[in-house]
């Protein structure tokens, strides 16, 4: 598989999306078949930055978009939110790309699995 950037990415982000082409993360086994949408609570260092991890979570087979929000700094450390988007994602490949990051999944927030994405409604018990 080769990937192609438009732009110019670091080293750390080069190394890590080498290792993912040459290692069969790409690969067709073990897929789950039907998710659409994960929501992730991830920790990761400053560096390499989310526009990187981003991009290489992008690249990954099925995944149709991808958003990467701050919601919390520290010293060392990010607090972030990741939101992927598409047909068949592949949790294990998104996993192993974050932990090439340096980051960890804190827990998975949310998962959409199905035909088609069903946004949640306000109900009366999530008023009170």
């Amino acid at each position: 598989m080769n990937i192609y950037c438009t732009k110019p990415i670091s080293i750390a982000a080069q190394k890590i999306l080498h290792y993912i082409c040459h290692t069969q993360i790409i690969s067709t086994e073990n897929t789950m078949n039907g998710i659409k949408r994960l929501i992730l609570d991830v920790l990761k260092l400053h560096n390499p930055t989310i526009i990187e991890m981003a991009d290489a979570i992008g690249r990954l087979p099925g995944v149709d978009g991808v958003n990467v929000s701050l919601y919390e700094v520290d010293q060392q450390t990010e607090n972030v939110k990741v939101t992927v988007e598409g047909e068949g994602l592949e949790f294990d490949q998104i996993k192993e790309v974050i932990e090439h990051f340096g980051a960890a999944i804190h827990s998975i927030d949310e998962v959409a699995s199905g035909k088609r994405l069903v946004e949640e409604i306000e109900t009366l018990q999530d008023r009170t």
